[in-house]
C-alpha cells in the first residue's frame, strides 16, 4: 500500500507550525486536501491558501490513514515539506528526438541521469523545458485557469512536418496552435531551438523565429543553442556539429532579427546562446543587449554577467596579499580564451598565483568542449601527472543538482583523494569566484 502512495511524501515538518500541532510527522504521505487528491504544490498552495478550515487524509509512516481537521488563519502556512514538488509523479518524456542528449549517454551513469521529464509543472517550478506533446487539453485549460506562467518550451522549429520528424512524435506538429492557445489565455513562454545543421537552420530558423515572434508579448524570448554531440551515437540519426562558419551564420542571423525586433517591439526577443560566439571566435553581446536576461535558464548570457560582475570588483581587488596563495581554475576547452583574460588579470596580483586548466572531454567525446559537462573521470586522467598541491576551483556546473556528484558519478572526495589536494566548488559568479580564489589570505 505504502508503495503505491508514496509520492507525496512529507520530509520535513517545521518546529512550532501547525502541521507539527496537528501531529503530522516526516515520513507520513499526504494524500488529500478537502477530499480531493494532490496533484503537486501548485495544488497544494491553492487549496491551503486562504481557507481558515482544511480536513487532511494522510498515510503515516505506521502504514495508517489518519485524517486531521485544522483550523487556521487564511494566510498562515501548515509548514509541510514535500520530497517533490510533484506529488502525483512526474510525467516523462513521449519523444525520440534526434538530437536528445539522454539517447547519447553511456551506460553505468546514475539512473536519475536517464530520466526523460517532459512536464509542464517542473516547467513552472525550474524552468525546465518541455515540448508539449504529452499535454492533453485538460493540461492546457488547468495552465490557463491557474495562470500557471511562465512556462519554458523547446520549439525547435515551427514547421508541423519538421518537427514531427525532429521529435518523433506525430503531436508534435501541433506546437504552434498549442503556444497560441495558452498565449491567448494570458501564459508567457520563453521557447529554445536546439539549431542541428542541414536541419532547423538557414530558412527553416528564420520561419520559427518570425512564427514565434508574431506570439509576442506571449512569447517573451527565443533563444538558440548548438545541438550538443556525443561520441555514443551508433545507430542514432547522423547529425552534423555546429562549426565556426555555421556559428557565424547563425549569429547573423540573430542579428538581422534583432535589428528588426528593436524598430517593432522595441526588444531583441531572439538571442543566441554563448556558444555560438565562442565557436565563432566573436565578441559576445554587451551585458545591455541581453536586456533581462529572459533566457538565463538556458546559460545564454551567463558569459557577459560574469564577465560584468568581474569588471565591477575589478577596481577593488588588491594588488598585493601577504600571504602567498597559488590555486589551480578547471575550464572547459570552449570557455578557455575567456577564462585566460579573467586569469591573466588576476595574476597581476602580487603574491597570488592563478593557473588555468582547459579539461578535454574524453568521457563524452572531444565534441563535448562545454564546462558543465567536464566529469571526474577527466579530471583526475588530465591532472593526476601535473603533481599539484594547491586547491582545485571547479564551477559548480559541473556538478549534478547542487550535489557533490558528477556525471560519471565520481565524487568530489574521490578526486581529492586521486589528486591529493582540496577541491573547492564556486558558483558562476564573479564575486564568489573571488572570494574561493583568495580563500582566507589578507589584502594589504
Amino acid at each position: 500500500m505504502r508503495c503505491r502512495e508514496s509520492k507525496g511524501l512529507i520530509t520535513d515538518v517545521i518546529r512550532g507550525s501547525i502541521a507539527e500541532e496537528a501531529g503530522i510527522q516526516c515520513g507520513d504521505i499526504l494524500l488529500e486536501i478537502n477530499g480531493k487528491p494532490i496533484e503537486d504544490l501548485i495544488q497544494y498552495n491553492l487549496l491551503t491558501s486562504g481557507e481558515n478550515q482544511i480536513s487532511i487524509k494522510l498515510l503515516t509512516k505506521d502504514n495508517e490513514y489518519l485524517f486531521v481537521e485544522i483550523d487556521k488563519e487564511w494566510d498562515e502556512d501548515l509548514g509541510i515539506i514535500f520530497e517533490n514538488s510533484i506529488i502525483d509523479g512526474i510525467r516523462k518524456c513521449r519523444n525520440n528526438c534526434i538530437f536528445c542528449f539522454i539517447n547519447q549517454l553511456p551506460s553505468n551513469l546514475r539512473e536519475t541521469l536517464y530520466i526523460k521529464d517532459d512536464d509542464y509543472r517542473l516547467s513552472f517550478f525550474f524552468g525546465n523545458f518541455i515540448t508539449l506533446t504529452n499535454i492533453t487539453d485538460q493540461d492546457i485549460e488547468r495552465i490557463k485557469e491557474l495562470k500557471i506562467s511562465p512556462l519554458y518550451v523547446s520549439v525547435h522549429t515551427t514547421n508541423p512536418a519538421l518537427r514531427i520528424k525532429i521529435t518523433n512524435n506525430p503531436r508534435a506538429g501541433e506546437i504552434y496552435n498549442q503556444l497560441k492557445d495558452l498565449v491567448n489565455g494570458g501564459i508567457e513562454i520563453h521557447c529554445q531551438i536546439v539549431l542541428c545543421p542541414e536541419i532547423n537552420d538557414d530558412a527553416e530558423l528564420d520561419r520559427t523565429i518570425e512564427d514565434l515572434s508574431l506570439l509576442w508579448p506571449g512569447v517573451k524570448s527565443v533563444g538558440i543553442v548548438p545541438v550538443g554531440l556525443t561520441k555514443f551515437r551508433d545507430g542514432l540519426y547522423p547529425l552534423k556539429k555546429v562549426e565556426r562558419q555555421k556559428a557565424i551564420e547563425t549569429i547573423r542571423i540573430v542579428e538581422k532579427w534583432q535589428q528588426k525586433f528593436k524598430k517593432k517591439i522595441e526588444h531583441n526577443f531572439v538571442f543566441a546562446a554563448d556558444e555560438f560566439y565562442l565557436i565563432a571566435g566573436m565578441k559576445l553581446p554587451q551585458y545591455k543587449d541581453y536586456e533581462e536576461f529572459p533566457q538565463l535558464e538556458n546559460g545564454i548570457g551567463l558569459i557577459s554577467i560574469f564577465e560584468k560582475e568581474f569588471k565591477d570588483i575589478k577596481k577593488n581587488l588588491p594588488k598585493k596579499i601577504n600571504l602567498y596563495r597559488e590555486v589551480n581554475v578547471i575550464t572547459g576547452i570552449l570557455a578557455k580564451d575567456f577564462m585566460k583574460r579573467i586569469t591573466y588579470e588576476l595574476n597581476k596580483i602580487e603574491n597570488l598565483k592563478v593557473n588555468l586548466f582547459a579539461i578535454e572531454n574524453n568521457f563524452f567525446g572531444k565534441d563535448i568542449t562545454v564546462t558543465g559537462l567536464i566529469t571526474g573521470t577527466d579530471l583526475i586522467k588530465q591532472l593526476e601527472d601535473k603533481h599539484l598541491r594547491h586547491d582545485i576551483i571547479i564551477p559548480s556546473v559541473m556538478l549534478k543538482n547542487n550535489s557533490d556528484l558528477f556525471l560519471d558519478n565520481i565524487s568530489i572526495s574521490e578526486v581529492e583523494q586521486h589528486l591529493g589536494i582540496d577541491v573547492k566548488v564556486s558558483s558562476v559568479n564573479a564575486e564568489e569566484f573571488m572570494r574561493t580564489i583568495m580563500g582566507k589570505v589578507n589584502d594589504e
